[in-house]
């Protein structure tokens, strides 16, 4: 079998349904359905089959596309009946020879861009009143169950065969990655000692036991299960907040002109400088006069400012963070009449209960969520002619160091930092903390402070007196505290990094997605490593071969 730890082809995340080699979208008044078929030729690098309806990068790339185009093409759609288009098989999860010959790096990639693409079906659910009903047509394993898990309702066909399962532990000998175990326990509830036994077993569980044991919503017999399926699904459509009677917008290809050291968009330029490893993100305020309200908001369409931003930096961090690997720090700048996003923000927060305008803030929601979980060190430089104001400030405040140039002399050159009702919670983390209330540990007094402040243009020394910022050097100083800033960090290990940036990013509370990302990093960048998962006898080296698995019995 081919070794893909070192091919270099780029991924590419930009899709469209006419594109989709695995997965069928079908829309029949509020009711949508996913289904899974996947090609077994069909996997995103050569050296592999995709068999058992088992997926790859390529598989979630579709569908991370899917559900947006659920979101914003289909509004009437109020739930999502997601199942397989084969028979017997729902999905037996991440394809394990995939896993095996793939780099380390790959696999943490490929991990948590699904796990990110689960999440935003919770988000969509908790946010959107867009619902997901789970029809388990055949067995399901390992990540298809973890796909089963991030949806609403799971409805398993009772055929006395078909069964959940996650098998990884005494199969592969590593843990289910992408929020398997947490689902279970946090979302789901399950017996911890139930939930032992069924993460230890091969074969799953089935029928009325895995409703017993909470790992499904209710069973159904092969003849009643389409019905029963649909059901389901227009009594969560009944729930639902989503609009009837509305008219989508199409989602085009992002536009995107890469280069060798970068790539630009119409609002957004990346630019890669190798030698310092560092890529600079500069985001560009929107230019020109804004739909101001929802029918020129609906006719802007995909052009709308805030969409597009949001739709271009998520393809760029997601262009980084699988094709740069060893770009290993983030400059965040942006450049633009600070009060045109002001303006902006102002639409939106006016016009926050129509669909587009709630979809448009769940992307904006989700992407600055992506940005977080990144495993790059973020600086954000302040300079005059940025716009770091409302939506755009997130980017300030997602940063691990912000630095904001100081002109005393001149104060009509000098950049501002302006805070918003976008700032206080509509773009929460993962955790669902604002990020202000993750940088002062949501104590009242800084918190009041700077609510006080909202709406002013902060200049340097008002924003240190916040802390808001990390430091404000003046024109002087400027370039060599950024260069020296720069230098120290390319110095230091990035897998040390890596974890100090994801504790301090994620100090103080704690949920379910937070647990799921934190265990991520932690059964991939150990377990994953050993050589009892992918030593030369390792599970998952051997997996499929015949042979035995030969581990090392010490506990560490």
């Amino acid at each position: 079998m081919a070794d893909l730890t070192h091919v270099p082809e780029r991924v590419d995340y930009r899709t469209d349904p006419t594109q989709y080699r695995h997965w069928t979208l079908s829309v029949e008044g509020a009711i949508a359905r996913l289904s899974l078929d996947i090609a077994e030729d069909g996997g995103i690098r050569p050296g592999y089959k995709l068999k058992l309806n088992s997926y790859d990068l390529g598989v979630d790339i579709e569908l991370h596309d899917a559900l947006n185009r659920i979101r914003f093409e289909h509004p009437n759609v109020r739930s999502v009946i997601v199942t397989s288009g084969k028979d017997r098989i729902f999905c037996s999860g991440a394809n394990i020879f995939m896993l095996g010959v793939s780099s380390h790096a790959w696999k943490v990639n490929f991990c948590k861009f699904t796990n990110e693409t689960r999440n935003g079906i919770e988000d969509s659910s908790k946010h959107s009143g867009l619902k997901f009903i789970a029809a388990v047509n055949g067995a399901c394993a390992g990540g298809g169950y973890e796909l089963a898990l991030a949806c609403d309702e799971i409805i398993l066909v009772d055929d006395r065969s078909s069964a959940v399962s996650l098998p990884e532990v005494p199969l592969l000998g590593v843990l289910p990655g992408t929020g398997g175990l947490t689902r279970v326990t946090d979302k789901r509830h399950v017996r911890h000692d139930l939930a032992d036994i069924f993460c230890t077993s091969v074969e799953g569980v089935r029928g009325q036991r895995a409703v017993d044991w909470r790992l499904v919503d209710r069973i159904a017999k092969p003849a009643q299960f389409a019905v029963t399926v649909q059901e389901r699904a227009a009594a969560h459509a009944q729930t639902s907040t989503r609009p009837s009677g509305a008219q989508g917008i199409a989602l085009p290809r992002v536009e995107r002109q890469d280069h060798a050291d970068g790539m630009r968009y119409q609002h957004v330029t990346v630019d890669i400088d190798r030698a310092r490893r560092t890529a600079t993100l500069c985001i560009r305020a929107p230019e020109g006069a804004q739909p101001a309200d929802t029918a020129a908001i609906e006719a802007a369409g995909a052009a709308w400012w805030p969409l597009a931003l949001a739709r271009e930096l998520d393809d760029a961090i997601l262009n980084l963070r699988t094709n740069e690997l060893d770009i290993g720090t983030w400059l965040l700048k942006t450049e633009g009449d600070a009060q045109a996003v002001l303006t902006s923000d102002a639409i939106l927060l006016a016009h926050q209960d129509h669909w587009l305008v709630r979809e448009t803030i769940g992307a904006l929601r989700r992407t600055f969520a992506r940005l977080d979980v990144s495993s790059r060190s973020l600086f954000a430089l302040i300079e005059t002619g940025s716009a770091f104001a409302g939506t755009l400030a997130e980017l300030a405040l997602a940063a691990d160091r912000t630095y904001m140039l100081a002109l005393p002399d001149a104060p009509e050159q000098a950049p501002t930092l302006t805070l918003n009702a976008f700032n206080f919670g509509l773009l929460p983390m993962v955790n669902d903390q604002s990020r202000l209330q993750r940088r002062f540990y949501e104590e009242a007094g800084p918190l009041e402070a700077v609510r006080a402040a909202a709406g002013r243009p902060l200049d340097a020394d008002s924003a240190l007196a916040l802390g808001l910022v990390t430091a404000a050097p003046d024109d002087i100083d400027w370039a060599d505290e950024i260069r020296i800033a720069i230098e120290e960090r390319a110095a230091m290990s990035p897998d040390a990094l890596t974890g100090l940036e994801a504790n301090l990013r994620f100090a103080s509370r704690e949920n379910m997605n937070t647990r799921i990302f934190g265990r991520l990093t932690a059964w991939q960048n150990w377990i994953f490593n050993r050589p009892n998962a992918v030593g030369e006898k390792g599970a998952l080296k051997v997996y499929g071969t015949g042979q035995k698995a030969g581990f090392d019995q010490t506990r560490v």
